[in-house]
């Protein structure tokens, strides 16, 4: 496998992390991904998700065996460490990560743009239940941890602090789907809208922008 120039998943990047930190069995590595909340920032629902990743990395070259041993009646275990390159790459993968916002797309925006008519009658309803989880699970992302420095939770507090941006727009929406100041378009205003859309529209290009702040620029100073 060529290595990768970005973290296929945020497992990746945290299974690459803990081999980085000492050499380590998959066993382990599950162990301190729930321990230290990591799992809240990487899928490991999977019980083999793990032991995918570890693969994968081995392939890539981003770490490798150290040692096989087998305690007596117990399953062989097998130490995994990173290699001098996977080093290398942790730290371009935290560079770019924390310097470059990535373009991501979650299935909540998707949903939110494919609004079919059909679902109009449930819309407030739903959003009021997305409501409520999200509300159900800020307290565990504002849980304070006495004698932790702050730098070993600062998952948790963006975490946190994306929830409260959530709730605060949904509580928002959902009021104007309640006072009847938005309201959910039929087929027949989705078909007139698409109707009339132009094949061009769509947002305005990189050099559209950059000519149009020119332009700006030009008219404050006249």
């Amino acid at each position: 496998m060529a290595e990768p120039s970005s973290p296929r998943s945020p497992l990746w990047m945290i299974v690459l992390a803990l081999a980085c930190e000492e050499p380590m069995h998959p066993y382990r590595m599950q162990t301190l991904i729930k321990q230290r909340g990591k799992d809240h920032v990487a899928n490991v629902a999977q019980r083999n998700s793990v032991y995918q990743t570890i693969d994968a990395l081995v392939r890539a070259g981003l770490i490798s065996v150290r040692e096989t041993a087998r305690d007596e009646n117990r399953p062989e275990k097998t130490v995994y460490e990173a290699t001098a390159r996977g080093r290398e790459v942790l730290l371009e993968w935290l560079r770019a990560a924390l310097s470059q916002p990535a373009r991501e797309f979650p299935i909540f925006p998707a949903a939110l743009s494919t609004m079919d008519p059909r679902i109009a009658p449930e819309l407030r309803g739903l959003l009021e239940a997305r409501l409520q989880a999200l509300e159900a699970r800020l307290p565990a992302l504002e849980q304070t941890w006495p004698g932790l420095p702050r730098i070993f939770l600062l998952e948790e507090e963006y975490m946190a602090a994306m929830v409260r941006a959530e709730i605060a727009w949904l509580r928002a929406l959902i009021d104007d789907l309640r006072t009847g100041r938005l309201k959910a378009p039929t087929r027949a205003e989705l078909r007139r809208l698409a109707a009339n859309v132009p094949e061009n529209m769509g947002p305005p290009s990189p050099e559209a922008l950059d000519r149009a702040a020119r332009g700006a620029g030009r008219r404050r100073r006249t």
